[in-house]
């Protein structure tokens, strides 16, 4: 690993960049690195979460684990997602800009600020869910005032992290991914001897199986698809495209995919459906479903605690520059402030006022709605500029610089794709409780991925064709 310069700070060392160009000499990660943080994330709860609640759709045991190998296929788009980083130096947002313009891009970059928003919320939901039952296995039992100092204990813990930065996150995520494997490993001797397969559900028709698949590949790796570049532009630009997929998606994919299925064991012997899709997913820890030993679950909820923090500094860091790229004259540390303030009101308002399987399931409606028409237009137009970008461009506001974007700002053949594949989205999502599209009522069930997908990619290559045409003829 390389001498890192003095603004990319070392661990526990302010990092001073934000959504600025990394010089070459602070190049100092390796994609190896960028695979150890990835797998300190992905060796996370939130997915044992997702796997459990993915068995009350009904699904079979090996129907949950199809879809859970299917969906996570995605990080192969996070890991495609994460190769513009290195060549440019900067920030996803930022980059951007090459297909959407300078004034185009910003409102795709507030989606993603709401995006991480959710995502931190999320995760704080559950790490006060965690201590709080945490506290009721002790014998505590909590007021609505102390419910709500946890919550602000939670929120001042998290900020540490994506606070100090890129380098410390990394180095930390690197240290306890070891740590969380081993905790999880012991999960899975637990789950093997308790979990009930042969009862579990007889399984779901192809329209359900396809609302079960968009769920699940929404909370891997499409989800993450606008995050890669934030953390490979201290990479070398000379390191190997294969060697970032391969390892990227190495370290998410499969921790990712064995949690989720450990997920599905666990709900067959721990806590029931109404626990898992309640207001907090862990009182199926102390609910009178509990069949783990006391030891093991009250260590495991601190461990679960610690990991959350962990993957919430990646979102908390990825909004702030995406703060930045909006325009916005704040400092990286600032805007992870502010972001937390805001979750700390989010997360009042959840854990006091609603249930987290129902928040989750309708922010899969947001994620899916833009992420998945952005992430095709973004990759699309990467591969037209035949995977080349000027860095110092990407950080030009100038009407006349190649990424301007034409009329206002914006490029309007991506903003046009982007639209086109958002609205198809809409049509084709399917959440009874709060959406269901004209298409998703007609075929009776979820097409919004792949629709979007393919919509935006091939709408945006139509839509350049025809500007070109247009530009020729002016």
């Amino acid at each position: 690993m390389g001498q890192r310069g003095r603004e990319a700070g070392g661990t526990f060392e302010l990092e001073r960049h934000g959504t600025d160009f990394i010089p070459l000499h602070e190049r100092w990660a390796s994609a190896r690195d960028l695979a150890a943080m990835w797998a300190g994330a992905s060796t996370n709860v939130e997915y044992l979460v997702y796997g459990a609640i993915l068995a009350t759709f009904g699904f079979s045991f090996s129907q949950c684990v199809a879809l859970i190998v299917i969906g996570n296929l995605s990080y192969l788009l996070v890991g495609l997602s994460s190769l513009q980083g290195p060549k440019t130096g900067t920030t996803v947002f930022t980059i951007n800009k090459a297909a959407f313009g300078v004034h185009g891009s910003r409102p795709l970059a507030a989606m993603n600020w709401l995006t991480q928003l959710g995502f931190e919320t999320e995760g704080m939901i559950l790490i006060v869910g965690a201590a709080i039952s945490l506290l009721t296995m002790a014998g505590f039992h909590l007021s609505q005032p102390a419910k709500f100092a946890v919550i602000v204990i939670s929120v001042g813990a998290q900020v540490v992290l994506p606070y100090f930065g890129h380098a410390t996150m990394v180095k930390v995520l690197r240290i306890m991914a070891l740590p969380f494997i081993v905790g999880y490993l012991v999960f899975a001797v637990f789950a093997s001897q308790h979990s009930h397969l042969a009862h579990a559900q007889v399984g779901a028709g192809w329209q359900l199986w396809l609302i079960g698949l968009a769920f699940t590949i929404t909370l891997s790796g499409l989800g993450w698809t606008e995050n890669g570049n934030d953390y490979s532009r201290y990479l070398p630009p000379e390191t190997s495209p294969k060697k970032i997929v391969g390892w990227v998606f190495l370290a998410t994919a499969l921790p990712q995919t064995l949690i989720m299925i450990i997920g599905v064991a666990v709900a067959t012997f721990l806590g029931g459906a109404a626990e898992w899709n309640g207001a907090n997913p862990f009182t199926a820890f102390t609910g009178a479903h509990q069949v783990l030993p006391h030891w093991f679950s009250a260590s495991f909820l601190l461990l679960c605690i610690f990991q959350l923090l962990c993957i919430n500094s990646l979102d908390l860091y990825s909004s702030s520059v995406s703060l930045q790229a909006l325009g916005l004259k704040i400092t990286r540390g600032r805007a992870v402030l502010l972001d937390s303030g805001l979750v700390l009101m989010l997360t009042s308002y959840a854990i006091f006022s609603s249930s987290f399987s129902v928040l989750l399931k309708d922010f899969v409606i947001l994620v899916i709605c833009w992420i998945s028409p952005w992430v095709a237009i973004f990759l699309t137009d990467w591969l037209l500029r035949r995977r080349h970008y000027e860095p110092a461009a990407l950080q030009s506001k100038d009407r006349s610089g190649i990424y301007w974007g034409g009329p206002g700002g914006i490029h309007w053949p991506a903003f046009g794709a982007q639209i086109i594949g958002s609205a198809l989205a809409l049509m084709a999502v399917n959440n009874p409780a709060l959406l269901v599209g004209p298409l998703a009522s007609w075929s009776g069930t979820d097409l919004s991925i792949p629709l979007s997908l393919v919509a935006a990619s091939a709408s945006y290559l139509g839509l350049v064709a025809l500007d070109a045409r247009m530009r020729s003829r002016n």
